[in-house]
């Protein structure tokens, strides 16, 4: 009897102990919970392959995956490159990811060759707070943006003294044989097609009437960037007075040029997104949806913020003062930006680059 006592008393104490070890917490998003992935809160970790662009990754190491690893006993393992190469990767089937980050350029690609699964919305939560236009920019089927920035324009204010406002004000003396454009082969590159267009009195997107306009602009443009940090090099060097660029880098150019200014225009800045989607086969897709809903956690998107790191897409976020600078953030920002179709891009930005080396890049 003794023993018997004895034992039942062990249980209980062990269920008191082992709920405790739950942390007491209801899972709101806010933390990694390991709801799916019990199954490997035991043995050797699982690894789930993460292909990534590699910046600021002491940031996502301490912030974002280690607290993930721990959660659900995984190994995370990452590939690092640009778009295109991390693309092409899995397009020849020599790589073995499970989760992607794309912008949303080039996670359209892969869509259109079927190389993502498609994702069961209900296992990530955290959908429900974040922005409409980030919920499903490619469609329903397939995974949010994490992080939208938007394009506009930058100028040294030093250099160019009338107030920029629009678009068309590239095309103003002001930026006369001082001005930089991103190349066609940039994620930005297909909206300056749009942007010619609108400053050519046109609607909709006029292909013919855009390049017209590009080639008005074209004596003025002192080189068609690749890189950011060749935007960066030259207006420190005030090769250039300015040119449209991705907010989330106006702060290397501010520190750079203390002048420098950062504007929406009144057409509208473009919303450049980056997508986190799951690789086609991948063995850990209950996983990788788990690991999207950590992603878009007011935590994870807040600490990105603050660390100007990525621009938030969950509304709960609370940004004030200098920490929204440089950052694309609140409902009246994110609700202006202009979004392309990026089905409609990719149907046609083979004629574009064709067009562009051809008449521009001579």
């Amino acid at each position: 009897m003794k023993k018997l006592m004895s034992g039942l008393l062990s249980m209980t104490l062990a269920s008191v102990l082992l709920a405790g070890c739950g942390g007491g917490k209801a899972d709101n998003g806010a933390s990694p919970s390991a709801s799916a992935s019990d199954s490997n809160a035991k043995g050797e970790p699982t690894k789930l392959v993460i292909s990534t662009w590699g910046f600021s990754e002491d940031f996502f190491k301490k912030e974002v995956y280690e607290p993930f690893e721990k959660a659900h006993n995984v190994k995370i393992v990452t590939e690092i490159g640009n778009n295109a190469e991390r693309l092409n990767k899995i397009r020849q089937g020599s790589s073995d990811v499970d989760i992607m980050y794309l912008s949303d350029y080039y996670a359209q690609q892969a869509i259109d060759e079927g190389l993502f699964e498609t994702i069961d919305r209900s296992k990530i939560s955290n959908l429900d707070n974040i922005y409409d236009i980030a919920k499903a920019p490619l469609g329903e089927q397939y995974g949010p943006a994490y992080t939208i920035g938007r394009l506009g324009i930058a100028y040294n204010s030093d250099m160019v003294k009338q107030d920029v406002t629009s678009w068309s004000d590239l095309w103003s003396p002001e930026f006369k044989n001082n001005v930089t454009m991103p190349n066609i082969t940039t994620t930005s590159g297909p909206m300056i097609i749009d942007i010619a267009s609108k400053v050519a009195g046109q609607q909709t997107l006029n292909e013919d009437a855009a390049f017209a306009k590009l080639k008005e602009l074209n004596p003025s443009v002192v080189k068609y960037y690749g890189k950011t940090s060749e935007f960066v090099n030259m207006f420190s060097q005030q090769e250039i007075a300015g040119g449209p660029i991705m907010e989330m880098y106006f702060k290397d150019l501010k520190a750079a040029v203390p002048g420098a200014k950062f504007v929406a225009p009144k057409e509208g800045a473009y919303a450049v997104m980056n997508t986190v989607n799951i690789v086609k086969g991948s063995k850990n897709k209950e996983l990788a949806e788990e690991f999207i809903n950590w992603h878009l956690s007011k935590e994870v998107q807040e600490k990105s913020a603050k660390a100007k790191v990525d621009s938030p897409v969950n509304t709960q976020v609370q940004l004030a003062g200098d920490e929204t600078e440089g950052v694309t953030y609140g409902a009246d920002v994110i609700n202006k930006l202009v979004k392309l179709d990026m089905k409609y891009v990719n149907e046609n930005i083979k004629n574009w680059t064709d067009r562009w080396n051809r008449e521009l890049a001579q």
